[in-house]
């Protein structure tokens, strides 16, 4: 199969947040900026030298996929109605949420899955890219509209299809 010839943009792309249970709450993220961005985190490299000339380079520590995407405010939290600022702090409609670290763990994390639509456009299929353990902090700004921004860093698997 051939690389695709359509160019994708910022209206093809959709953002899922999911939690750890059995069957997970999840969150379809709305009114966005189109801004998704993330880093795929390659692992860390050392590099060793003989007396001053590159001798090896190695690779150490895994990397951390990291990324942010922002949103027009609407809403900060309901105990009822899902809101984004709920699923990514298990408050809320979202307070039974379980983190995907387990029902026990220190840190909240949801997973993160960015889809890109390529099958309507005669792509075999759509691409999809989903991040795993994804600890999340968001932040507020006023403005024209009212924003929130929110950072993530995954500290599980990655998969691209």
């Amino acid at each position: 199969m051939a690389e695709s010839t359509v160019l994708k943009n910022f209206r093809d792309g959709t953002i899922l947040i999911e939690d750890g249970t059995g069957t997970p709450l999840n969150y379809t993220v709305a009114y966005e900026a189109g801004d998704f961005s993330y880093d795929i985190g390659k692992a860390e490299i050392a590099v060793y030298r003989d007396r001053g000339a590159i001798a090896s380079v190695r690779k150490t520590n895994d990397g951390t996929p990291s990324g942010s995407f922002s949103v027009h405010f609407r809403d900060l939290t309901d105990g009822t109605s899902e809101t984004l600022t709920d699923i990514l702090d298990a408050a809320g409609s979202f307070s039974a949420a379980v983190s995907t670290l387990g029902a026990n763990a220190d840190v909240f994390c949801v997973k993160l899955t960015f889809s890109v639509e390529g099958s309507d456009f005669g792509d075999s299929a759509d691409h999809v890219i989903t991040f795993d353990d994804c600890y999340c902090t968001w932040s507020f700004s006023e403005g024209d509209p009212n924003a929130l921004s929110v950072s993530w860093t995954s500290y599980g698997a990655s998969t691209q299809s």
